[in-house]
């Protein structure tokens, strides 16, 4: 278990019944209890990216998670981009299963934050803007994750989050978690200085054995630097339109041009790229490449944050939040030898 200063270890820790202020992304597809659980056991908190899944899927990969840990995880939904049938199907199964905290992404669904709460479930809500911050924490949310455009994957607003974080922690009455560039120590202590109380980390725990991610995905990360990666809503099939995202630039994205954003799903063709357990996956589609998925890789949306400059291999989840808060101890040390520094002689 990682050991940490006082002065790392904030309030959200207590809120989430965590160890460390580090929040392993729910990615939909490569989040599943591999992951999760390995964060986890590692003193972090672990999401399942359980986006427009099955409830069957759901029930499996909650049961499997607590297999391998006891400790307090969330299950990460998409109530605006899913149907409702469906939602309230997969809410269902998360309260079945006593699920202890439900995140939400895309526009804030006040019904479903309600019907979450009234189940006893801890909500987070990521949120792309300042307007969206105090529309969740209104509906109800205990947690706001605040996303700079940095992020990878889908992306809900247009401000770097080094403004962002500052400007809703500012207001926030809950505690808030930066999103969007945080992958190292630095960044958690930058994060904290802002105001956040945690970081929300997605590329980085992309990259590790345990994601169940492709490894033609883990690999293109590890190549990737933070120039590399490109803002578009081209890969939109499924989501709605004008839904952005961050991915790594590919043969698809080089055949844009400039043009980059302003795609109609209606417009775009529906032509299969790969394939994964017998579904077909359409190459403007948003999954991205699994495991078992097999096809064009390549034109698929492999998302991926500009912290992806900090991915230098693919090691377990375990040793990214113990590198983190390592790297944090240091950061820590290099402010405090700063300030000594600055004092004025006696």
């Amino acid at each position: 278990m990682v050991t940490l200063s006082h002065r790392l270890r904030t309030p959200l820790c207590d809120l989430l019944g965590c160890d460390v202020p580090i929040l392993q992304a729910g990615m939909g597809g490569p989040a599943r209890h591999e992951l999760a659980a390995t964060v986890a056991q590692a003193g972090g908190f672990g999401m399942l990216g359980m986006v427009r899944e099955a409830p069957e899927l759901i029930a499996r990969e909650v049961e499997a998670l607590r297999a391998r840990t006891d400790r307090p995880f969330a299950v990460n939904l998409i109530p605006a981009a899913t149907d409702s049938g469906l939602l309230a199907a997969e809410m269902d199964a998360c309260f079945d299963f006593k699920v202890p905290a439900l995140c939400f992404f895309w526009d804030v669904v006040p019904k479903a934050v309600a019907c979450a709460k009234a189940a006893g479930c801890l909500v987070l809500h990521q949120v792309g803007s300042v307007e969206a911050a105090r529309v969740a924490e209104a509906a109800g949310a205990d947690i706001l994750i605040t996303q700079g455009v940095e992020a990878g994957g889908h992306v809900h607003g247009t401000t770097g989050s080094l403004v962002l974080v500052e400007q809703v922690a500012r207001e926030a009455k809950v505690p808030v978690v930066a999103s969007g560039g945080f992958a190292t120590g630095a960044g958690l202590v930058a994060a904290l200085a802002l105001g956040a109380q945690g970081i929300h980390c997605g590329t980085v725990f992309l990259a590790t054995r345990e994601a169940y991610a492709h490894d033609y995905h883990k690999r293109r990360l590890v190549e990737a630097r933070a120039e590399d990666t490109v803002y578009t809503d081209a890969y939109v099939l499924n989501w709605p339109k004008g839904a952005a995202v961050r991915v790594l630039r590919n043969s698809v994205i080089e055949s844009l041009g400039h043009h980059l954003t302003g795609h109609d799903p209606a417009d775009l063709p529906r032509d299969v790229a790969a394939v994964e357990e017998g579904r077909p996956l359409l190459r403007y589609g948003t999954d991205s490449p699994l495991r078992p998925t097999e096809g064009d890789l390549e034109s698929m949306a492999l998302y991926a944050g500009q912290s992806t400059a900090f991915v230098e291999g693919i090691p377990s989840a375990a040793e990214v939040v113990a590198r983190i808060m390592d790297e944090a101890e240091a950061a820590l040390a290099r402010l405090d030898g700063l300030g000594r520094m600055s004092e004025p002689h006696a």
